[in-house]
């Protein structure tokens, strides 16, 4: 039986707020936690899982944290799931170091300006993982890359990708020999850049795009030529295609 100080300890983690202060996270589903688990790159607070789904770790793992592993009921897995059906699995995570200093030379980074759906960083993230991208740069405005939703979005991709929040416009004037490039609806067209091994690539909010402030500081506006009649791209969607198309 999972304790009531338990349940409202999970429960809190839905909330940035509370995942700030207890330095820690939770993620859901064999698949996601299985895969964290083995990368071992965050710490693992605890484990929730059903009879199922103890089925779906291997022996190992099960006795390397066999202190760590509760065995509960599928009612009591609901109570504490972030989603509308538990999914056999939950696990607590304390979060990892972000890197003060990061090596940005020769490498492609992502810089995300006020990307709020969770869903969409998470894709994001994931695809940047995908593609070999190290460090992404995020506005403080900038979903919570620790929200549940984004979580499983990242299918574990969140654990091999250095995600910084902060003052995305101080970041790109520090590193001013880097060039910037600015994805919006009017730009050169990507065919015409080629492969970049150097830069920052930077993706605006869904609906207001890149803000005024930054796109003073970009050296190059690229957009994706379009052949029918859609107003605009997901923001996950263009990251990716852009991302496949310079690399």
């Amino acid at each position: 039986m999972i304790s009531k100080s338990v349940v409202k300890y999970i429960q809190s983690l839905q909330h940035k707020k509370f995942r700030d202060e207890y330095n820690a996270f939770f993620a859901e589903g064999p698949k996601v936690v299985n895969e964290l688990l083995h990368e071992n790159i965050f710490e693992c607070e605890s484990v929730y899982c059903t009879k199922e789904g103890l089925m779906d770790f291997d022996k190992k793992l099960v006795e390397s944290l066999s202190d760590k592993i509760n065995v509960v009921e599928d009612f009591e897995l609901d109570k504490i799931s972030a989603f509308t059906t538990a999914n056999k699995v939950l696990a607590v995570f304390k979060k990892k170091p972000v890197p003060t200093e990061l090596d940005l030379k020769n490498k492609l980074t992502l810089v995300l300006d006020d990307i709020q759906d969770p869903g969409n960083l998470g894709t994001i993230i994931r695809t940047a993982d995908w593609f070999g991208i190290k460090t992404i740069y995020c506005s403080p405005a900038t979903a919570d890359c620790y929200n549940p939703k984004v979580v499983q979005s990242t299918m574990a991709s969140i654990g091999r990708v250095n995600i910084c929040y902060g003052d995305i416009k101080l970041v790109l004037e520090k590193n001013a020999t880097i060039k910037k490039y600015a994805a919006v609806l009017s730009g050169k067209e990507l065919s015409s850049f080629g492969k970049i091994k150097e830069g920052f690539i930077i993706i605006g909010n869904e609906s207001k795009g890149i803000s005024t402030e930054i796109l003073t500081l970009v050296d190059e506006k690229i957009t994706i030529g379009r052949v029918g009649e859609a107003e605009s791209l997901n923001a996950a969607v263009a990251a990716g295609i852009i991302l496949f198309s310079v690399l």
